[in-house]
């Protein structure tokens, strides 16, 4: 047996035990890797260790340690606030702006789940209160945090800009978000249409009563001290204006997406670095929040960026790629690798998935004529859109979080059946949207 097919089956092999146990796949993967590396490919432990990526390690490691200061004084409900007052009270315009909120906070930083265990609980004890569809309500939370998960500073975004950079891919960071966010729009529209959203539009609901708004925000977080003060979450939504604090960590998102995006600096330098000032200035407040950081993200992004460096010196993408390119049609090749990625990510972690698919990909790119933009957006819509699914983390948070009104069994039928019509129709619809027009 070849060392790819040995990397293979020990890839299949931490996939099952990482979904049938509760053990980080990050860890996993540095057992795989050591294994792999020393007795199949006969590398040492240095050689071995050069896969992680420490670029991609201090960008998770900054912008989470950013977003748990702005979760830490308040912001993220300023935002929600606002947003929601925006609205005029309008109770059609509430799902999306739950969408839109998820997007955003996904979009400038946060890990996907920790943006649905936030929004989760505020739009489903809203969806209760109000007379919305509850399956509506959780599953545009969990879309929204999909259609943002892709910008240029988030974490599916940053992963996969770095790994079509290892791959010698062209950089596509615009192609990928718009993708993500378009059909992730597209989706929830869907949702909106189904489920009852039109015979909302003539609804209306006062946004400056506490009970509408913020019994709301407090469902999702109440009576919760601060981490390094007295002050309770329930009293800083109530608060009126923007503090001086918020008003910084606001400044301070704009600064990082400015001076990454415009000036092309490290995102993981900017992003710490802002962090670092704000926690400056509010050390008590801030100071537990470096605890916050998405450490099990960390080991488990670090962990499979090694196995994937494992793989790709085992020659396993170039010979599945090569397989899936002799099916006679490299457009069915990349059917399949859709498919793969859709199936695995609705039971496992989409974040371990994405520096392993895309690698598999690459001998379709260069083989096949298909665009390495449009390729890589198939495979990274596909493997995130099914995280509806109540086996994936932000499935299981809105199942969770499901509202008093609504029975567990009957919500979680719901999430299921949507879960398996989007894993099995979505990427066939993704691949027909994005790659079958361009091959």
């Amino acid at each position: 047996m070849g060392p790819e097919w040995v990397a293979i089956i020990a890839l299949v092999a931490l996939f099952v035990v990482g979904t049938v146990l509760p053990i980080n796949m990050g860890a996993l993967a540095y057992v795989a890797a050591w294994l792999v590396g020393m007795y199949a490919l006969d590398l040492d432990e240095k050689e071995i260790l050069a896969g992680v990526s420490g670029d991609l390690v201090l960008t998770l490691i900054g912008v989470t340690y950013l977003f748990a200061i702005a979760r830490n004084n308040g912001t993220v409900d300023v935002i929600v606030r606002t947003a929601v007052r925006a609205v005029g009270g309008r109770v059609a315009l509430i799902p999306w702006v739950m969408f839109a909120v998820t997007a955003v906070l996904t979009g400038i930083g946060a890990v996907s789940p920790a943006a649905c265990a936030i929004i989760g609980p505020i739009a489903l004890g809203f969806a209760g209160r109000h007379g919305i569809s509850p399956l509506m309500m959780g599953m545009f939370v969990v879309h929204g945090a999909q259609a943002g998960g892709f910008s240029p500073i988030s974490i599916y975004g940053t992963i996969t800009n770095s790994v079509m950079e290892d791959a010698g891919l062209p950089s596509s960071e615009i192609t990928v978000f718009l993708a993500s966010l378009v059909v992730n729009t597209i989706m929830a529209a869907i949702l909106f249409v189904v489920l009852g959203g039109r015979e909302l539009m003539s609804r209306r609901v006062d946004p400056d009563d506490p009970d509408t708004l913020d019994d709301d925000l407090h469902h999702g977080g109440a009576s919760v001290p601060a981490r390094g003060t007295g002050t309770t979450t329930e009293s800083r939504t109530s608060a009126v204006g923007v503090r001086r604090d918020q008003a910084l960590t606001l400044i301070a998102f704009v600064a990082v997406a400015l001076i990454a995006l415009v000036f092309d600096k490290n995102i993981g330098f900017v992003a710490i670095t802002a962090a670092v000032i704000l926690a400056m200035l509010s050390p008590n407040e801030h100071k537990d929040a470096v605890k916050q950081i998405a450490w099990p993200t960390v080991l488990l992004v670090a962990g499979v960026s090694t196995y994937a460096t494992i793989l790709t010196t085992a020659g396993s993408p170039e010979f599945v790629g090569g397989w899936a390119a002799g099916l006679g049609a490299v457009a069915i090749g990349a059917l399949i690798l859709c498919y793969v990625g859709g199936v695995v990510s609705a039971f496992a972690s989409s974040t371990a998935l994405l520096p392993v698919i895309i690698p598999i990909g690459v001998p379709l790119v260069a083989d096949g004529g298909i665009s390495a933009g449009m390729f890589v957006a198939a495979l990274a819509v596909s493997s995130t859109i099914v995280d509806v699914s109540p086996f994936s983390t932000n499935g299981a948070l809105m199942l969770a979080n499901r509202p008093d009104t609504i029975s567990e069994p009957v919500y979680y039928k719901q999430i299921l059946t949507y879960g398996v019509i989007v894993t099995l129709a979505g990427p066939l619809l993704v691949w027909a949207a994005l790659v079958l027009p361009g091959w």
